[in-house]
């Protein structure tokens, strides 16, 4: 067998594992450094670096290196984000690759380095992710088996990127869109379906245990004024206020969510439903008013299993309490067997 036939071989075990780790590989980072010790070893250099753009940051950091000292690469990577000049830089901005730039290493001895854009193409037009760098001390000459072989590992780790980020961001959007179907969007309060599962598990367990459970329902008061008198935009600001202010008075164990379009509902394990709903009444008190307008709520409160055995029931009797409450005045409070 010729040496070329064996360099051949070897060249096809090497591209066999890295279309392995791009297709498998559940750890981008893991993923970026195999690559780049692969992209090394096949162009003989002994230090390396994958430099991307970072989004939130605005700036290119160095996402994989291999052969840098850590003070080495941190320079390295402030060298690569602050002049624009650099060689790298200037390949990470989408320019052609550069091959054989003179640089020196932390020592001051002269190396050579070859950069290859690292790119994307989306709708059709080439997005720059950052730049493959590798090195070696001079004298290297650069030939065009090495610029295919640098070009085909950059390729590869472009994708590795991107498919990353697409990944991370679908998990992302899925996260949002979990979160929203849990979420009411005006308030960031738990919706009313999150809630009513929430109340029948936390019926079941008093039920178990032998244990109270209360709810406290609670109405804004006038909600309709303060839209006429403010518009729509000014209701919802004061519906968010009205959120802020039930979660920052109720208890960890208690669970708050908008119940329906100016109504929002406790749940709150044990018999001290009128407790807490009676704190939620005194926030409000000690507010100052929204453009001149005074904030209130009345408040309904109903106990598992004293006001009733199901969430029908529980909810039918806050209700009613509610109305009691209303019928006395704005920020007013009664218990379902006050009625």
């Amino acid at each position: 067998m010729t040496d070329r036939d064996q360099a051949s071989i070897a060249s096809d075990v090497s591209l066999a594992a890295a279309i392995a780790t791009v297709a498998r590989s559940v750890d981008p980072d893991r993923a970026l450094a195999s690559l780049l010790s692969a992209a090394m070893a096949s162009v003989a250099a002994d230090r390396g670096a994958v430099v991307l753009w970072d989004g939130e940051r605005g700036r290119l950091m160095v996402s994989a290196s291999i052969g840098h000292t850590p003070a080495a690469a941190a320079a390295f990577e402030t060298a690569v984000a602050t002049n624009s000049e650099h060689p790298v830089a200037r390949t990470a901005h989408g320019q052609t690759a550069i091959l054989g730039a003179e640089t020196t290493d932390e020592t001051g001895g002269p190396l050579l380095t070859a950069t290859w854009p690292l790119r994307v193409t989306s709708d059709g037009v080439e997005v720059p992710l950052g730049a493959l760098s590798v090195s070696r001390p001079a004298p290297w000459s650069f030939g065009e088996s090495h610029a295919t072989l640098l070009a085909a590992w950059a390729d590869l780790i472009a994708i590795t990127v991107d498919r990353a980020r697409l990944s991370a961001a679908a998990q992302e959007h899925g996260e949002w869109q979990e979160r929203m179907a849990h979420t009411d969007a005006l308030t960031g309060l738990a919706n009313a379906r999150t809630l009513s599962r929430v109340l029948e598990l936390e019926l079941a367990r008093a039920g178990r245990q032998g244990t109270d459970l209360s709810i406290a329902l609670f109405d804004v008061d006038d909600l309709a004024g303060a839209n006429t008198e403010g518009g729509p935009g000014f209701g919802d600001d004061i519906l968010r206020e009205v959120a802020a202010t039930l979660a920052e008075s109720v208890r960890l164990v208690d669970t708050v969510a908008r119940w329906g379009g100016d109504e929002f509902l406790i749940v709150a394990p044990g018999s001290a439903g009128v407790t807490v709903a009676q704190r939620v009444l005194d926030a409000f008190a000690a507010r100052p008013a929204s453009k001149g307008r005074p904030i209130t709520v009345s408040a309904g409160v109903a106990r598992f299993p004293a006001d009733g055995a199901s969430s029908d029931q529980l909810v039918a009797a806050a209700e009613a309490a509610l109305r009691t409450a209303k019928a006395s005045g704005r920020g007013a409070l009664a218990a379902a067997d006050a009625r």
